[in-house]
């Protein structure tokens, strides 16, 4: 190995024994995330060191991202956390372990998926029963009427896959002044932007908009957000308090992840904040600090579908939870059975891989090429996870006992780069530590 590769190698193992940069915190806890070595468990750090940064360099060098961040925890102990490259590709402003994220579609399976899911073990919700029975607007709605929760939650129902809402708002490029203010006011309290504020009854013509959307008649795998919108609502009557409220106080505080929230540029979030793209159809500016995602935008950024922001910790601690089958720490969060039935596939005789909120592997992954499969093809059957439209991605696996965190902004400066899915890399980064494991497992090599 090259001398300069080991020289990082050392300091990387420093830093993982001592935790420098990084806000971990040591607890003799059952199930909590901890500081942990590679070594401990058979891996070998310098090789990992080695390909993950030839992987993220590579694609730093092809415009996929201008910087990363990995964060891996074997057995609930972290054994990796990096990052590399810049906010942006002027190269002013380094990466850091503790930077904020958009987490666009994670925002799913961190917000409303476990605030659904303890519903659920109250017995608030039923995956069975029409989702009308909660949702009463679809009671008199013909193709809606007779849709679970449990087709809802598996992109199974026939749902549209996504409706531009900024279409309503907006006319010849400019923004319609009867729903937008540009300082708050009595009606317009819902900020979406810098001194740009949303008309407070624009979310209500939101849910008149989905309630009237089209439904397939074929009922196969088609992956739809508008439900998520419909949610905060829904977990806000159910819960008894504001759907934000609801999840600081459910998982967020007692869990500690103290970073994780909506609009961090209203709640003067310290951590320094990663941005996504150059808006120059809605906000006409770089969008740091809200969400990227127009439609949580026009929901003033708290919204189901995308809005959260978090660090790469944060999200590590969401998925040991899941990991764990609803236990962190010393307290239960949902019922292991709950957990298992989230997290399964739930109707794979129609091709359709997802389970209730969450991701699941291609339906015969184990058997793909790497440059085919989805996730890594060494990952476990039983794993799940989310990714995000900004360049995020999660991944829990609870037979190799393995979390994976995939943060990155690929979308700076625009939504065109996509480099990071054609060259395949969070599959590739991924694929590194089961490789890793391998001499101290039964996994067969790809």
């Amino acid at each position: 190995m090259p001398s300069h590769l080991k020289i990082i190698s050392i300091l990387f193992l420093l830093c993982t024994l001592t935790g420098y940069g990084q806000s971990y915190v040591v607890d003799s806890g059952n199930n909590q995330l901890r500081p942990g070595h590679p070594g401990t468990f058979g891996m070998d750090s310098l090789e990992i060191l080695s390909r993950v940064d030839s992987i993220i360099q590579a694609g730093i060098s092809a415009n996929a991202f201008p910087g990363a961040q990995v964060l891996v925890a074997k057995n609930g102990h972290i054994v990796f956390h990096q990052a590399y490259g810049f906010h942006t590709y002027d190269r002013l402003q380094r990466v850091h372990p503790e930077d904020l994220y958009d987490l666009a579609s994670v925002t799913k399976i961190m917000g409303p998926i476990p605030a659904i899911m303890k519903l659920v073990d109250e017995g608030k919700l039923q995956l069975d029963l029409p989702f009308s029975n909660y949702w009463r607007p679809w009671r008199h709605i013909k193709d809606k009427k007779d849709l679970t929760l449990r087709e809802i939650l598996s992109h199974q129902a026939g749902l549209v896959p996504y409706i531009v809402f900024l279409n309503r708002v907006m006319k010849d490029g400019e923004l319609k002044n009867r729903f937008f203010r540009r300082q708050r006011e009595r009606k317009f309290q819902l900020q979406a932007y810098e001194n740009l504020y949303v008309k407070d009854r624009f979310i209500k013509k939101m849910y008149r908009i989905i309630n009237r959307s089209e439904v397939k008649n074929e009922k196969k795998y088609l992956y739809s957000g508008l439900a998520f919108l419909i949610f905060p609502e829904l977990i806000a009557r159910l819960g008894g308090m504001p759907y934000e409220t609801y999840l600081q106080q459910n998982f967020y505080i007692p869990m500690g992840c103290s970073t994780m929230g909506f609009n961090p540029s209203l709640r003067e979030a310290k951590n320094a904040i990663i941005p996504t793209e150059m808006d120059t159809l809605y906000r006409k500016a770089l969008t740091t600090g809200w969400v990227h995602d127009e439609n949580a935008s026009l929901m003033g950024g708290v919204s189901g579908n995308a809005g959260l922001f978090g660090t790469a910790l944060d999200l590590a601690k969401m998925m040991q939870l899941f990991q764990n089958y609803g236990t962190y720490g010393n307290k239960k969060y949902f019922s292991e059975a709950t957990v298992k039935e989230f997290t399964k596939v739930q109707f794979p005789e129609n091709d359709n891989r997802r389970g209730l909120g969450f991701d699941k592997p291609e339906l015969h992954n184990d058997t793909m090429d790497i440059a085919e499969a989805y996730p890594a093809p060494l990952a476990g059957k039983s794993s799940f996870g989310h990714s995000g439209f900004t360049g995020t991605f999660v991944w829990a696996d609870p037979e190799n006992q393995l979390v994976f965190i995939f943060l990155s902004n690929r979308v700076f400066p625009t939504r065109e780069h996509r480099n990071l899915y054609t060259l395949n890399i969070r599959t590739a980064v991924q694929q590194v530590f089961y490789e890793a494991l391998l001499p101290n497992t039964d996994l067969p090599l790809k």
